[in-house]
């Protein structure tokens, strides 16, 4: 959908009485789509996750996503390895809040990703957990999927784990480029980390109600990172 937005001038129809704005599906770029979420989760399930697929799509009332599943459907074969399974996108919304654990990647139109995204970030916590990976054909680009928060700016409250975890999807696309054993390694240690570092309750976000800012989540997880009994769980 956001191949008509505004910042590219494709509206075909703009005018005071009607704004018409189209979803435009290509199999050139939906068989990339679904070959990357097939194989990062076949990256995932080497990690030990449920390195599961489901294609989450609206394919019962728009042609566009029937094809967009029907492309999801030829490419799973090249991944039999890898369980798949279909979701409209409004099942998915309910499914996500009911049953988030029963799911693992995701692959979906623009438009429906960067709804159901926000509703993963509020699943875990808040956006200040929500990390994101930019992925192109050359290049990534690693960041907090959040925007900018003005309010809370200089004033030592925000969740500085949304950039930390965006640092270890980073390292897992470099593991996965440069063949780069140290730098899955990296990422494994500062994910368990952080999941060390809840479980103990040594991590308290100010944005969970917890009494630690900026500072002192990343003060507590270079502590956490140097300890050798998570170095051990993380790269054993």
């Amino acid at each position: 959908m956001f191949y008509t937005a505004a910042v590219h001038n494709r509206c075909p129809v703009d005018n005071n009485d009607e704004v018409q704005d189209i979803m435009r599906i290509t199999r050139k770029t939906t068989e990339k789509l679904h070959d990357f979420a097939f194989r990062l989760a076949r990256q995932r399930k080497s990690k030990g996750k449920l390195g599961k697929v489901t294609c989450v799509d609206k394919a019962n009332v728009f042609r566009s996503q029937a094809l967009f599943r029907k492309i999801f459907d030829e490419r799973k074969h090249s991944f039999k390895d890898i369980k798949s399974e279909h979701c409209y996108v409004d099942a998915m919304a309910l499914n996500l809040i009911r049953n988030p654990w029963e799911y693992d990647v995701m692959v979906m139109e623009n438009m429906f990703g960067d709804i159901l995204s926000d509703l993963g970030g509020g699943l875990v916590g808040g956006m200040g957990m929500a990390s994101c990976a930019e992925i192109g054909d050359n290049h990534g680009l690693f960041q907090p999927a959040h925007g900018s928060a003005p309010d809370i700016m200089g004033k030592d409250k925000a969740n500085p784990l949304a950039t930390i975890l965006s640092s270890t999807l980073m390292l897992d696309y470099l593991s996965d480029k440069q063949n780069c054993k140290s730098a899955s390694d990296g990422s494994k240690l500062i994910e368990t980390a952080i999941e060390e570092g809840f479980e103990r309750n040594e991590l308290r976000p100010m944005e969970f109600g917890g009494d630690m800012g900026t500072k002192s989540v990343t003060d507590k997880l270079i502590t956490l990172l140097k300890d050798k009994g998570i170095q051990n769980k993380a790269l054993t």
